[in-house]
């Protein structure tokens, strides 16, 4: 993630068009601050150096999960980053009062509520109930659409083989793991079985040109259409499409552009199936009870 994208992120894109958003997240405000003091160039070579730890094992675990929220990907300035930056509490409590920004997106504290082995899965299930349920009985309820879904999908099989995508760009794929010839010379002799986990890290296709395993997607919204399961192909691009959509937006890439917004999931023109929220099952784990 050291480069930055040629047209920019969706974040840039809200910003210059004035559509107000917020990155709801769990990262204390002091790390967030010290990282933005170096601003885009210093984050990037940060990032360099991190991915560099990993040729060497005591390095690893101090650069794993060092995306700790989903703006933090990109560079931005120390200013711009803490005007759309803040904690999961000020989400709860401005879903509560119906004064959420146009757009959020909440990522929840990786190191607890992801979902990955070997976390207790409860966890996270509560945190994704607690969310849902604070946005329906919220005061913009009536007004909202709200995605929640997976950036993986918990296993290694998918009985349906991932269809083709469209490229995002002619860009091929490069890992900043790779490094020259002469470098690979050099260090060969002490680091042998290293550098060949580096260099089975690249091996396969560059393009990104076709889908991996299928995730989960639930729209949530008054909106939503009851019982509705879509069969459309949709891809975490979709959500761009659908923010592109609603505000007449340009797109990023050509995947982005090709993707489909999950419209079909709701029904505009009828009177809200779901104005009253539905009481939902309660997570195997309270929030908050451990």
């Amino acid at each position: 993630m050291a480069d930055y994208p040629p047209n920019g992120t969706v974040f840039d894109m809200l910003t210059g068009n004035g559509i107000s958003w917020r990155n709801y997240h769990h990262v204390s405000s002091l790390s967030v601050l010290l990282k933005r003091a170096l601003g885009g160039g210093g984050l990037a070579s940060v990032r360099r150096l991190a991915s560099l730890g990993r040729w060497f094992p005591p390095l690893v675990t101090a650069v794993r999960g060092n995306k700790t929220f989903t703006a933090d990907l990109y560079p931005f300035g120390l200013a711009r980053c803490l005007l759309h930056l803040s904690s999961v509490d000020r989400f709860f409590a401005a879903a509560d009062a119906g004064t959420l920004p146009a757009f959020s997106l909440v990522d929840p504290d990786f190191i607890r509520f992801s979902e990955e082995n070997p976390q207790d899965i409860r966890k996270g299930e509560s945190y994704a109930a607690e969310v849902i349920n604070r946005v329906m009985h919220g005061k913009g309820w009536p007004h909202t659409l709200l995605i929640w879904l997976y950036d993986e999908h918990g296993g290694y099989f998918d009985h349906v083989p991932p269809p083709e995508a469209v490229p995002p760009d002619d860009v091929p794929g490069k890992s900043l793991l790779a490094m020259p010839a002469w470098a690979r010379a050099l260090l060969k002799p002490f680091f042998p079985q290293y550098l060949a986990s580096i260099a089975n890290l690249d091996t396969g296709p560059v393009r990104y040109d076709r889908y991996g395993f299928r995730v989960p997607a639930v729209i949530v919204s008054p909106y939503a259409r009851p019982g509705y399961v879509a069969s459309q192909v949709f891809d975490h691009a979709s959500v761009l499409k659908l923010l592109e959509a609603k505000w007449n937006l340009p797109p990023l890439t050509k995947r982005d552009a090709a993707a489909a917004a999950p419209l079909d999931a709701l029904d505009l023109d009828a009177e809200p199936a779901f104005l009253i929220p539905p009481a939902l099952p309660a997570p195997g784990m309270a929030w908050g009870s451990w």
